[in-house]
This record gives structure tokens, C-alpha cells and sequence, in this order.
């Protein structure tokens, strides 16, 4: 059986995490997709033994927990997994990879950018897992094409290749959509007019570019790629077990297009407990969950329904049961510590919700102080 040995978080929950661990993982998984049945009810975190700690952040990001605000200043969302399933969109995409690919005279399969991937990160060393999902798929692609080709190949072929994979990423998610996202959102835009809506996503993902689905209901997307120094620190502190892993610098980015975007609008962000709420959305409890509740964000676990296609927390799963899906390019050593950051995020979720159907209501729950 794997070990796993592990600090949580001390009193202050927003402090980063530590991270000791190792384990052993069984063959890929491959995902289904399916729309969910109306069968579920809100799952809310277990109580904790005394009142939430009031989170304080030195970044200008901070509001405070374990208040009761009556209004919803900023929404923020991950994406896959949390929005679509992320299994059928990545092979989605792989597939006009392969599809592009053959346009050049290349014939490949479409896991082999997948184990590409893993290879590059492997042979990076340390420096591989701080690698962006850009970086690491524009350097498979340009060596499964050379590998055929068996000569260099030009920036530019690259370029289109990968563009159109990109394309192809956002045309499955809008396809994949879960069914229930566009009613929930449109529901909390009508109870909350003033809200602003954003994303935060450690790829390329963005719903601004989803016109059909997502797009008119986002204002902004943070990706991790937007800065390469700050995901760099945050991964080398990863892997790291005697360091800290902070993932402050993406949330308090998010919170600072927030506040510009208000002021632009002429909406008062208020101070203390009059401060608008920050709410973050989100299937990961170390990078949606841990993240933002340390820049002073609620939280709303998104521990979906078996039906909806999540794939991503499988990873994690305790006692011999994880599954590494098909779509995984960490290491095993990156998986072992985010299992530890998971851990210590638990005492973070605010609500948890196993439909989206439900995400309003959490939202209303979380701001009436519930």
C-alpha cells in the first residue's frame, strides 16, 4: 500500500502548505462523459469545531472571512473540470492534432503528444514541472514532427499546429459544456447584476473566446501562463518538501482586475465587512480552494456528481484508488504533493456542492453568513 506522511496547515489556514509525500499510481483511466441526472443535493464541508479564522493577506486582495456580506462583488471560476469535463476536450483536441499533423506528411497517434509531454518534463528535471501546458506541448510537437520528418522543422509549422489544436480545445468545451452551467450562471447574473465575472485557469483555456456559450457571461481570464515567474517560484516551492508552495500571486492578480474593473464601472468595493464578497468556484482544493481562500476568497468546492465526467480529482483519491487519466502529464512526485496541499485545504471549503444546479444557492448561502 502507498505511504503517505503529511503537515497540515498550522491555525491560520492561509498559510502555504508543507509537503511530504510519496506513492504509486495504477494504469490510465479513460473518462466518461455524461449529462447528469437530477438526483443530488448540496453537499456542505463538515463543521468545523469553532467559528471560520478570519484570513488576513499582506496583498491588497484580502477580504475577510467568516463575515456576512450581503452583496456578491466578484465571481471567479476555474475551468476544466469544474465548467466541462476535461478528458473529452483535451481528446478533442489531441484528435485535430493528429488531423493537422497529417496536412504536414506526419502520421501519428493521438497519445503521443501526451507521452511526449511526459517525456520533456522528465528530461527537464526539475525545471520540467514548472513548465507551462504551452511550453510543453509546442516542444512535443515539434519533436514528434522531426522525429518523422527527421530534420528541423520551421517556428511557424509548429505554430499552426499547436494554434489549431488550441482552436479545437475551446470548440470541445463549448460541445462538452455541462448542461446546467448556463442556467446556473444566467441565475446568479439575475439575483447579482453588479457582479463581476472571471476566470482563473493554470492553461490556455479561456471563456472569452467560448462566444457561444461562456463568453457573454465572463469579464476577465487569468491564466497561470500570464506570468512565468510567478508559476516558476510557485512549482519550485512544490517541489521543494521542506518549502512552502504559495499560489497567492494568480489570486491576488485575479483581485486586482477585480478592483479596476469596479472602479471603471463606478462600484464601490467598500472596506471590512461592507466589502463586496469574493467567492471562488472550483473542482481543485489545493489550486481552487487553498489558493483563493488565502487571498481572503469564499470558497465552493465543485466535488461533482460520478454522471458530470470529472477526471482530474481521481488522481487523489486515498488507499490504492487513484487513477491517472489518460490526458496526466505530471510526475509522480508533483501528484504526491498536490495529495498533501488537498489535505490541508479541506478545513477551507466553504460549500460543497455535488450539482451545479446548486451553485446559486451556495452563492446566496455563503453571502447570508450560512
Amino acid at each position: 500500500p502507498s505511504c503517505f506522511f503529511f503537515y497540515l496547515a498550522p491555525p491560520n489556514p492561509a498559510d502555504a502548505f508543507t509537503l511530504r509525500m510519496a506513492a504509486d499510481f495504477p494504469p490510465p483511466f479513460r473518462p466518461v462523459a455524461a449529462s447528469p441526472p437530477p438526483k443530488s443535493a448540496l453537499n456542505l464541508a463538515p463543521a468545523a469545531a469553532s467559528a471560520p479564522p478570519v484570513v488576513e493577506s499582506k496583498s491588497p486582495a484580502s477580504i475577510r472571512r467568516g463575515g456576512k456580506p450581503t452583496t456578491l462583488g466578484l465571481l471567479t471560476f476555474d475551468l476544466d473540470d469544474s465548467l466541462y469535463p476535461v478528458g473529452p476536450v483535451l481528446a478533442d483536441a489531441n484528435d485535430v492534432f493528429v488531423e493537422t499533423m497529417a496536412q504536414y506528411g506526419y502520421s501519428i497517434e493521438p497519445q503521443d503528444i501526451v507521452e511526449t509531454g511526459k517525456l520533456i518534463r522528465e528530461e527537464a528535471g526539475p525545471a520540467g514541472t514548472a513548465m507551462s501546458h504551452t511550453e510543453v506541448r509546442m516542444k512535443a510537437i515539434r519533436r514528434e514532427m522531426e522525429k518523422c520528418a527527421n530534420a528541423p522543422v520551421s517556428e511557424a509549422d509548429v505554430e499552426r499546429v499547436y494554434s489549431a489544436w488550441e482552436r479545437e480545445r475551446h470548440h470541445s468545451a463549448e460541445r462538452h459544456l455541462y448542461p446546467d452551467v448556463i442556467s446556473s450562471l444566467q441565475k446568479i447574473k439575475e439575483e447579482h447584476p453588479n457582479v463581476i465575472i472571471g476566470a482563473v485557469t493554470d492553461g490556455k483555456a479561456n471563456p472569452m473566446h467560448m462566444v457561444f456559450t461562456l463568453g457573454p457571461y465572463f469579464d476577465f481570464c487569468m491564466s497561470w501562463e500570464d506570468d512565468a515567474a510567478g508559476r516558476t517560484d510557485f512549482f519550485k516551492e512544490l517541489s521543494n518538501v521542506n518549502g512552502q508552495a504559495d499560489l497567492q500571486w494568480i489570486y491576488t492578480a485575479a483581485y486586482d482586475k477585480y478592483t479596476e474593473m469596479a472602479a471603471n464601472n463606478g462600484i464601490s468595493l467598500g472596506e471590512g465587512d461592507d466589502a463586496p464578497a469574493w467567492i471562488h468556484v472550483g473542482d481543485d482544493l489545493a489550486y481552487d480552494v487553498g489558493g483563493s481562500a488565502s487571498c481572503g476568497a469564499h470558497t465552493i468546492l465543485l466535488d461533482l456528481d460520478q454522471e458530470y465526467g470529472q477526471t482530474a480529482k481521481m488522481r487523489f483519491f486515498w488507499g490504492g484508488g487513484a487513477v491517472m487519466p489518460s490526458w496526466n502529464t505530471a510526475s509522480d512526485e508533483e501528484i504526491a504533493n498536490r495529495k498533501s496541499m488537498n489535505d490541508a485545504a479541506e478545513m477551507m471549503v466553504d460549500k460543497r456542492i455535488s450539482r451545479l444546479t446548486l451553485l446559486p444557492d451556495a452563492v446566496d448561502e455563503i453571502l447570508n453568513g450560512e
